[in-house]
């Protein structure tokens, strides 16, 4: 790909959202994350750090900070861990207006997490059974009201895995969705996080679920080749689904993104399909690129294979969909689009996994530094 587009995020003109409601609105869970504060083991240790953890969350937030008005949609208890989360959300500029809030004693799901060093593997525990989120269901949102200015809704796969990790006779947050798709304006896409977790379900469970939720419901499909290839056992190029999952991927070549972007747009009837794609060197050391193709033809991928010196890979793919929909959102055009969404979300994704915990604190005009930066160094794919 000899040819880089330069975007200037910083003057990017966001005047047409001025003065509406959020042009941006996702919903789904938010955990407490408990990491030990002192080096030692989750079980050992007696200090921890809580912070706030959650897919959609750590999205919503970093749009916002990219200066897209956004919206955050969950159900939490009335306590004091749910209230922080409404604080956070608000001081970063997340609408919270349409929470729902559930009774004091119900539990918000929780985190506990070992952050690992060569060769020591990260290891987390979810306990979200049986979670207030996990019970959002039908008439809690007034979605109307939620997604009256939205040129956007998402959500993830994680989301309609808490139902069915909790044993629930039925789906609520599926059942809160497609609420939602009743109510939302025909115009606005929805876009998906596939973002499957073996923790929460099965395969054969998360298929029965999601399957139909993407033909019916989604227009922007995010995801990764691994998630496909596991959960429709689908081939990339050279590599078979087998060889996917079993992490024997090398890299891949450009017509073989493309075929496999195709692939998934005629299966599911989306619109547009993204790919982020992690080569883990060592614990402490990443490799980062993405690809998108859409139905149109259109497609783009990342310039360079890019290395990331991580801290925390959390939140990271999140704050790449961040990016990636700044660029959907603030320009018109579908191929300028998928372009400046990819640049904008490596940039940030890569800043955010050298920053300790979840959440995206990442200005807008360092993004656009780093972009430069990149541009600077050529515009050719480099694998290191």
């Amino acid at each position: 790909m000899d040819h880089v587009p330069h975007y200037n995020i910083l003057k990017d003109d966001l005047s047409q959202f001025a003065g509406k409601g959020p042009a941006f609105v996702t919903f789904g869970e938010v955990m407490i994350r408990d990491t030990p504060a002192d080096l030692e083991r989750p079980e050992r240790t007696r200090m921890v750090y809580l912070s706030m953890a959650g897919s959609e969350f750590t999205l919503a937030m970093g749009l916002s900070r990219l200066g897209i008005p956004s919206a955050y949609i969950t159900r939490i208890p009335d306590n004091p861990y749910g209230r922080s989360l409404r604080n956070i959300a608000r001081e970063q500029g997340v609408n919270t207006d349409h929470i729902a809030w559930a009774h004091k004693t119900e539990p918000i799901g929780r985190f506990i997490y070992e952050i690992g060093r060569t060769p020591r593997k990260n290891r987390g525990v979810y306990q979200r059974m049986f979670s207030a989120a996990s019970r959002m269901d039908r008439g809690m949102i007034d979605w109307t009201a939620a997604l009256a200015d939205a040129k956007l809704f998402h959500t993830s796969g994680i989301t309609f895995g808490l139902s069915t990790h909790s044993r629930y006779e039925k789906n609520y947050c599926y059942e809160a969705f497609k609420e939602a798709m009743e109510n939302k304006p025909q115009d606005c896409p929805v876009g998906l996080d596939f973002n499957y977790r073996a923790t929460l379900w099965s395969p054969e469970q998360a298929r029965a679920v999601m399957t139909p939720l993407l033909n019916e419901h989604i227009d922007i499909l995010i995801t990764t080749i691994e998630d496909m290839a596991k959960l429709y056992d689908m081939d990339c190029g050279q590599y078979s689904a087998q060889t996917i999952v079993n992490g024997d991927m090398g890299i891949v070549e450009d017509d073989d993104i493309r075929a496999f972007g195709r692939d998934i747009i005629a299966a599911f009837d989306v619109d547009i399909v993204a790919l982020t794609i992690r080569y883990p060197d060592t614990f402490e050391s990443h490799r980062w690129e993405s690809a998108a193709v859409d139905a149109q033809g259109n497609f783009f991928r990342s310039p360079a294979v890019k290395p990331i010196t991580l801290l925390d890979r959390l939140g990271g793919g999140d704050t790449w969909n961040a990016g990636f929909y700044y660029g959907l959102l603030s320009e018109s055009d579908p191929a300028k689009a998928l372009q400046k969404g990819l640049l904008v979300g490596d940039a940030a994704t890569r800043i955010k996994q050298t920053l300790m915990f979840d959440l995206p604190l990442v200005d807008k005009d360092e993004v656009q530094a780093l972009m430069n930066e990149d541009l600077l160094g050529g515009g050719k794919r480099t694998v290191r």
